[in-house]
This record gives structure tokens, C-alpha cells and sequence, in this order.
């Protein structure tokens, strides 16, 4: 019954999330994954939640449980998730059991992290990716859901071709419409990077280029450190030449899972960074999320030298809870 009823308001509260002119479709317009559920769901099986059941008699275990585990994250899905569509289904079923939202996150496009390089992979080729994203989509069906669609991928063409960047977009764009035509409950979001990445302008031009009208909005500083009112600022920039450019806007989502100091520059496993506010509606955004995971190392390098990039490091979660 709460489900039914949530679905029969759900074009009236999309109304309230959503400014006016942002070029959704009807049918965009009309999903409301947020007025559909009771509230953003938290894994009981994050790395964080796993650690602290596994390390009970570890003195940082109750703060990483309390302060991180307990917090609704968003789930990363890629190669090393197996059967994607088992995998996504399982996740998106968990939530929809406890009347809760999921965040997923799709990391697994051909060539991904080329500049940056420590989360280097992805599908073997655009038509694996294809059936990958598919599979995904398929798997959530119905039920109502959040979806990052490849982190990076339009802020990471400086060392790409322009072949390689029309590859590219051609598969965001048709990653948009596998979700519009199987997922008709999820909210999309391409990601464009942080404030001190690329700038507004050009960042407008990458998400026209991959289909961003498709999308129901943009994410921004995920993995990254940026404080929330920088954000906000790139985002409106971005969205003001989005409107001046290509006649729409969108909304947009920040990760606030490690900016509670903001950044100092750095953005792989810097020292002293702290968590941000936990997962909610508005927020400067239309929403504020932990995309990122507190403690999963960036790759081989600061805090994290010798870690691979997702692994979690307790200690690394530890401090980031104090900010030291």
C-alpha cells in the first residue's frame, strides 16, 4: 500500500524536485524513484559495514559502523560484479524489500580512467558494453532506483582521440535510452566531474555530446573532495551554459562523502580529509549522496600508497571520520 500510494503522487512531487525548463521528456518528468520510496538505502553489505562485523573487537570498529556504515552509499558495479543482471537484481530487490532507494553507480565502459589510469579497465569493446548496460538496466526494471552512469567519462578526454570521444558518447547515449526504454523508475545522471576539472562551458558541450538530454541530470565531485558550495557554484555554472548554449538545464547531485574539509588540491587519498553531510534531498542540490565509499582507497597513492583502488582501508576510514 505505501508503494501504491507513493506512485499515484509521484508526478505531483516530481513537480516539487524538479525546476522548470530542464528538458526532461514526459515520461522522465512523470518517474519519481524519491516519492516512490521512504528514503535512500543503506547496504548492509558495503566494505565498511563487512569490516566492522568482521573486526568487533577493533577499536575503530563502532565509529566506522556508526559514522560510515550506517550511512546510505551508493553501490559501484563493474567486470568484477559477475553476472551483472544478477548482481543489480539482487541490490535493487534488497532495497525495494525495505521500501528504500538505491544508488548505483556503472563503472564499466571500454577505456575507462584512460588519463587517469589507477582505475583503468571496462568492457572489452562497445558492443560488450552494450549488452553489459543492458543487462543492467533490465535488471532493474520497474522498480524505482538511482543510477551514476560512468564516473570520469566526460572529463577524461585529454588524452583521447576525437574517434575514441564520438565512441564514447555513442555508447553514453545509448546507455540513456537502455535506461529510458527498461528502466522507466530510474533517474540517470551523467557525470561531470568536479569544479577544478573542466571548466562550465566545455563541460556543457561534453554532456550535449553524450546524450544529457536524455538524462534526468549531471553528478558531480564524485571521489572527489570539493566542498559543497563549490559544487553548487560549477553546477549552476554548468547548468547556466547548458541554458545558453542548448535551450535546457538539469538537476544535478553532489557526492558529500569525503568533503567535509573540502580539498586541498589533491585527489587521490590525500591526508586529512574528512566526511561530508550524509545522503539527503536539497542541500544546495537536488540531492547530496555518498558516492563514494569513506575508506575505499583512490588507487596506489597518498594514504593509500600500496592499496589498490576500491580497497578499504580501515585506518583511512578512521581518521576521515575526525578529519586528522
Amino acid at each position: 500500500m505505501r508503494r501504491l500510494l507513493r506512485t499515484l503522487a509521484a508526478s505531483a512531487f516530481a513537480c516539487l524536485l524538479l525546476p522548470l525548463g530542464t528538458g526532461q521528456s514526459s515520461a522522465a518528468a512523470s518517474a519519481d524513484p524519491v516519492g516512490m520510496t521512504s528514503g535512500l538505502y543503506t547496504d548492509p553489505h558495503s566494505s565498511p559495514a563487512v569490516w566492522a562485523a568482521a573486526n568487533p573487537g577493533d577499536g575503530r570498529a563502532a565509529a566506522i559502523r556508526d559514522s560510515i556504515a550506517s550511512r546510505p552509499m551508493a553501490r559501484w558495479f563493474g567486470a568484477w560484479s559477475g553476472d551483472i543482471g544478477a548482481a543489480v537484481g539482487s541490490y535493487v530487490g534488497a532495497a525495494d524489500a525495505a521500501d528504500k532507494l538505491p544508488v548505483l553507480i556503472a563503472y564499466n565502459i571500454p577505456g575507462r580512467d584512460a588519463c587517469g589510469g589507477h582505475s583503468g579497465g571496462g568492457a572489452g569493446t562497445p558492443a560488450a558494453y552494450r549488452s553489459w548496460i543492458s543487462a543492467f538496466a533490465s535488471a532493474i526494471g520497474s522498480r524505482p532506483a538511482l543510477v551514476v552512469i560512468e564516473p570520469d567519462s566526460l572529463g577524461d578526454f585529454s588524452c583521447m582521440g576525437q574517434g575514441q570521444i564520438d565512441e564514447r558518447n555513442a555508447m553514453l547515449r545509448d546507455a540513456l535510452a537502455r535506461f529510458r526504454d527498461r528502466a522507466p523508475h530510474t533517474w540517470t545522471y551523467l557525470d561531470a566531474g568536479n569544479p577544478a576539472w573542466i571548466g562550465a562551458a566545455t563541460m556543457a558541450q561534453h554532456l550535449e555530446g553524450a546524450g544529457a538530454r536524455q538524462a534526468h541530470g549531471f553528478s558531480l565531485n564524485i571521489s572527489n573532495y570539493f566542498a559543497t558550495g563549490e559544487n553548487t557554484a560549477y553546477g549552476n555554472a554548468v547548468n547556466s551554459a547548458l541554458s545558453a548554449s542548448y535551450g535546457y538545464s538539469k538537476p544535478y547531485v553532489i557526492d558529500t562523502s569525503r568533503n567535509g574539509n573540502g580539498s586541498d588540491g589533491q585527489w587521490c587519498n590525500p591526508g586529512g580529509r574528512r566526511i561530508g553531510t550524509p545522503g539527503r534531498t536539497g542541500g544546495g542540490a537536488e540531492m547530496l549522496l555518498w558516492l563514494k565509499t569513506p575508506g575505499e582507497s583512490d588507487g596506489d597513492c597518498g594514504v593509500g600508497a600500496g592499496s589498490a583502488a576500491g580497497q578499504f582501508l580501515p585506518e583511512v576510514a578512521y581518521k576521515m571520520i575526525f578529519g586528522y
